[in-house]
């Protein structure tokens, strides 16, 4: 457990915020024990056929068995409007140190991964997380970015009408708040106290975590990342499309080329797969992409294209 000891003063500089690495850094625990996150099963199914083209090696390293994840990937948001490439410009100034306390802590150790010239290291973790987060999290950041938002709407009519430590006491059946100390209760057998010092306390709203976390490193900026609620409905659909009337709408060739898609094709492969041109296969594609029922990469010389959200919901993949 940890405590953060809050002064009256240090009330009032409770705010909220979303990190776009953050919620990557969180969401490599789906990646390690994706039966812990049932509600997240729909986006892990989703993102299936690119996690091939993703640096697991990098990604996983910075996760362990019992889900807790590296620091430096779960930065403190330093307004509502943080980027994530904003945020990746940031990581790449970690020092050695930083890096490597960070991950001890984690691990017990350094993995071999991170060993080696610093730059190198910094250079190669930046690439990884941006494949993760274009591959992964941007085609459904909208939605994901939606829930969170959500959520932060309805703390804040709480926080308006009942008081900040209604808000508080409402973050998660790990927290507790008795007007002056704010308990998180972790993982860790080890109970710390962490005075707040007018440094204030950032929630920020999660969809992977399952009852609260906060900062490994006591020395971090107070944080307490906590579920964000509405879950249960944010990978939903109305209903499975009639796929006579997808083909009738998007034409058989289109259809066909999103139907083939749950894995990521290079126009050639489709060309030759589906007995036509390149260049009209390319036509098709970035009609599809331009509706949004596609998303590409490039991946070597090769550009690949693999359906989005939508190209799911469309083809009765969920």
């Amino acid at each position: 457990m940890i405590r953060y000891q809050l002064e009256a003063s240090d009330v009032s500089t409770i705010r909220f915020g979303i990190s776009p690495l953050s919620e990557l850094g969180l969401g490599l625990r789906a990646f390690r024990a994706p039966e812990r996150y049932p509600l997240q099963r729909p986006w892990l199914d989703g993102i299936a056929a690119v996690r091939p083209l993703l640096d697991d090696e990098v990604l996983l390293g910075l996760v362990d068995e019992r889900r807790w994840v590296a620091d430096f990937v779960n930065p403190r948001p330093e307004s509502p409007l943080t980027s994530f490439d904003d945020e990746l410009v940031a990581l790449g100034r970690i020092t050695r140190k930083r890096m490597h306390d960070d991950l001890e802590r984690v691990h017990g150790t350094v993995p071999t991964v991170f060993t080696g010239r610093h730059d190198a290291v910094v250079a190669r973790l930046q690439h990884a997380l941006s494949d993760a987060w274009r591959l992964c999290f941007a085609p459904y950041w909208l939605r994901m970015r939606a829930v969170m938002q959500s959520d932060i709407t309805h703390r804040g009519r709480i926080a308006a009408h009942e008081g900040v430590g209604a808000v508080l006491r409402g973050l998660s059946d790990s927290v507790r708040f008795d007007g002056r100390n704010l308990d998180v209760r972790l993982s860790s057998p080890i109970a710390r106290d962490r005075p707040v010092h007018g440094e204030g306390v950032t929630l920020v709203p999660s969809i992977f975590v399952v009852r609260a976390s906060t900062p490994i490193d006591d020395d971090l900026p107070p944080t307490i990342m906590y579920p964000a609620r509405g879950q249960g409905a944010m990978w939903s659909t109305t209903s499975h499309p009639d796929q006579s009337a997808v083909r009738d709408l998007l034409g058989s060739t289109r259809a066909g080329l999103l139907q083939a898609l749950g894995e990521p094709a290079s126009s050639t492969d489709l060309a030759m797969r589906f007995g036509v041109s390149t260049s009209a296969v390319n036509q098709h594609l970035r009609v599809l992409e331009r509706s949004g029922m596609l998303n590409r990469t490039r991946y070597g010389r090769a550009v690949l294209y693999y359906r989005s959200d939508l190209g799911q919901a469309l083809t009765r993949v969920t």
